[in-house]
């Protein structure tokens, strides 16, 4: 039977405006404005920390926006690793990129994202912006680091793909980003617009062969990134950027380009790289128009007022000519259809769409598939003579200011895992500030007293200040334990020095067991 529209014309344009937008909320249960935006054309909503409590709260809420649109798009930004929405209280089960990249066993991957892809849909979760395709080709790089699996093109290409597959396999959207790749950039978007200046064919060879390899595997979403690349705009970055995103991302293959006809979705709107140069409203319009097909926005702005302000300038922007009304229909088409894939495949769906039981790939069982790999891509260098640790240590974690996708609120480190190991274990946080006086060794050592001291560092080699207070910590104590937590480039010191690749719960689960054991 076919179904007929009797909404208006005026009606379908401000529906299809709204179907276009990935907004947020806060709180742990739906706002009445949110369930009234669902009710009128809303195609997607945006989870972040704020709106988690627990594995049964969010199942209760996914349901609570279901019962008002069946078919809505439910994201999350679930990396695993550092940058976790599920487990942002207690710190992550799986370990992020940068430590399966280490492993680089695409069967590992595959089981990694499989297993999270089921606890999100078991959620009501059903697009994961993630992975991240970056090659992280800048070992300096102030926001992509630990979220990337490597610097290593086909590295990230091969466990991209496994991730796509694996999460999709789940019944779960994927979001391959942050095209066309934000690994060599000296600037976090979240604060200003970084500048990627490379010629055409470095961006072919090195920024786009995971991107090649995740449309390959069938990635159903794709997140533009706010970066310049001069060589494929001067002017605009790429999210804005018909160059980028209709010229290269779109065009056929034999015309250069990498045929790609699914979702394009833009990374937060509201981030400054956007937000302070265009403005929210004119920079969803541009994003638009230049092929983009959903926005994201509700990481800061959260509220009706926003829904309202983007779905009016859109509106607007129709009316004026600045958007024409088949682009804006394109984009809202390719939504529902994205919308139709996921509610045919969420639990409960009809026999034969639905994903099916948890496998674990032969890696043990699913739900220590995560510590698994934790474990895999530890690297532990031992210098002659080191001992096992057998009583509770001093751990002194080095601090450094924690980049917006990953949040400052999410535990790390390895004390809480030293203590369920070795009762009494004490730890201190020092960061910045603290290091610079003339006392903090001394002081340092004298809270440490005769105990060993464990030093748990996050990209030491990118923070003048952790590195200073390191040297001086191993010279005064060379039987110091050294667990680097971040992307590991500085040569290992101390008498064991533990690389996790990453900061999740489960590395430092695995770290804590490598220094007991010294396996």
């Amino acid at each position: 039977m076919t179904v007929i529209s009797t909404d208006t014309p005026a009606e379908l344009l401000v529906r299809d405006a709204l179907t276009v937008l990935q907004p947020g909320f806060v709180g742990t249960t739906a706002p009445e404005w949110l369930l009234r935006q669902l009710a009128e054309g809303l195609g997607a909503v945006a989870l972040f920390a704020r709106n988690i409590e627990s594995p049964e709260q969010l199942a209760a809420l996914t349901a609570q926006l279901r019962a008002v649109r069946s078919d809505v798009l439910v994201a999350a930004d679930e990396e695993g690793g550092d940058v976790t929405r599920l487990e942002a209280r207690g710190g992550s089960s799986f370990p992020g990129n940068l430590a399966l990249g280490a492993v680089d066993d695409v069967k590992l991957t595959r089981a990694v994202a499989t297993e999270l892809g089921r606890r999100l849909a078991e959620c009501g979760v059903n697009l994961n912006w993630a992975p991240s395709a970056d090659v992280n080709s800048d070992p300096d790089n102030p926001v992509i680091g630990v979220r990337s699996f490597g610097a290593d093109p086909d590295l990230v290409a091969r466990n991209t793909a496994a991730y796509v597959e694996g999460l999709q396999s789940a019944g779960v959207a994927a979001c391959v980003k942050h095209f066309p790749g934000h690994g060599d950039t000296a600037t976090d978007s979240h604060h200003a617009l970084p500048r990627i200046d490379v010629d055409l064919a470095t961006l072919h060879a090195r920024e786009l062969v995971p991107f090649r390899a995740a449309l390959a595997a069938g990635t159903k979403v794709v997140m533009s990134a706010h970066i310049l690349v001069p060589a494929l705009d001067p002017d605009l970055p790429a999210t804005l950027s018909a160059a980028a995103l209709t010229g290269l991302l779109r065009a056929p293959r034999e015309n250069g380009g990498l045929g790609y006809d699914g979702l394009i979705v833009t990374d937060g709107i509201e981030m400054q790289a956007i937000a302070a140069t265009y403005g929210i409203e004119r920079g969803t319009v541009m994003a638009l128009a230049a092929g983009a097909d959903a926005i994201c926005v509700g990481g800061g702005l959260a509220d009706e007022q926003t829904v309202h302000a983007l779905r009016d300038a859109i509106v607007a922007a129709v009316g004026s000519g600045d958007l024409s009304r088949e682009r804006l229909a394109d984009a809202a088409a390719r939504v529902r259809e994205l919308a139709a894939w996921a509610a045919d495949r969420r639990p409960g769906a009809a026999e034969g769409t639905a994903p099916g039981p948890a496998s674990s790939d032969g890696f043990g069982s699913a739900s220590e598939v995560g510590l698994e790999a934790a474990r895999r891509a530890l690297r532990v260098t031992r210098a002659p003579g080191f001992a096992a640790l057998d009583s509770a240590p001093y751990v002194a974690a080095f601090t450094p200011v924690a980049n917006i996708a990953v949040g400052e609120d999410t535990p790390w480190g390895v004390a809480a895992e030293l203590e369920r190991l070795l009762a009494g274990t004490e730890t201190a946080t020092f960061r910045a500030a603290d290091a610079g006086g003339p006392d903090f060794l001394a002081g340092v050592l004298g809270a440490a007293g005769g105990r060993r001291i464990v030093a748990v560092v996050r990209d030491v080699h990118r923070h003048g200040w952790m590195a200073e207070a390191l040297s001086g910590l191993v010279a005064a104590r060379p039987d110091t334990v050294v667990v680097e937590m971040g992307v590991p480039q500085a040569p290992p010191c101390g008498s064991l020095h533990v690389a996790t690749h990453g900061a999740a719960r489960v590395c430092g689960e695995a770290a804590a067991e490598a220094i007991v054991t010294a396996r």
